[in-house]
């Protein structure tokens, strides 16, 4: 079965020209913790996805693959 992606968040770093390292430090987080994310192994918490919205200035929609 294929691997499902639910988040954008690697393709939104990649527009706002920030890196998962930023990421990870502006967040507290592991650099692995934020590649997992990047790569759809697991998710963010909502709490992370607000968070995660806030620093890359982007609606919180925009972090997630549309369902239409």
């Amino acid at each position: 079965m294929d691997k499902i992606n639910y988040n954008r968040i690697k393709a939104v770093l990649a527009e706002k020209n920030v890196s998962s390292k930023e990421l990870a430090k502006h967040l507290e987080k592991t650099e692995s913790t934020v590649s997992r994310w990047c790569t759809n192994d697991v998710q963010p918490s909502i709490e992370i996805f607000y968070q995660l919205s806030k620093f890359l200035d982007v609606d919180i929609r925009e972090l997630l693959v549309s369902t239409k």
